[in-house]
């Protein structure tokens, strides 16, 4: 029996939802980083690296190649960076509806 497709999206998300993961895709997006740059920008120790990698590599969402000795990471599409981009504006819309509610407060606050 096939997985139904909201069942299926809940999988995806719930494989992004790793602080880690996350980190990596946005490096990601500027372009191919070789794990010793991603380490290095993260600040995460290699097994620990490692493991996050994996489970994006497993779910297709990054690709790996060796350069020699070097793995070199890379988006496997553009449509990861349009959802990261995606995921920026939605959050920066939610904080300024936050800030805004904020600022109501305070107002209301001042005028007690």
């Amino acid at each position: 029996m096939p997985v139904p497709l909201y069942q299926a999206k809940a999988e995806f998300f719930r494989m992004l939802g790793h602080p880690v993961r996350i980190r990596v895709l946005e490096l990601l997006q500027d372009g191919p980083m070789a794990v010793r740059d991603l380490r290095s920008a993260i600040g995460i120790d290699a097994p620990g690296l490692s493991q996050q990698l994996a489970v994006l590599r497993r779910s297709g969402i990054v690709s790996a190649t060796r350069q020699g000795a070097t793995v070199v990471y890379a988006l496997a599409g553009g449509d990861v960076a349009d959802l990261m981009r995606a995921a920026r504006r939605i959050l920066t819309e939610m904080l300024a509806g936050q800030y805004a509610l904020l600022d109501e407060l305070r107002d209301a606050e001042s005028k007690a």
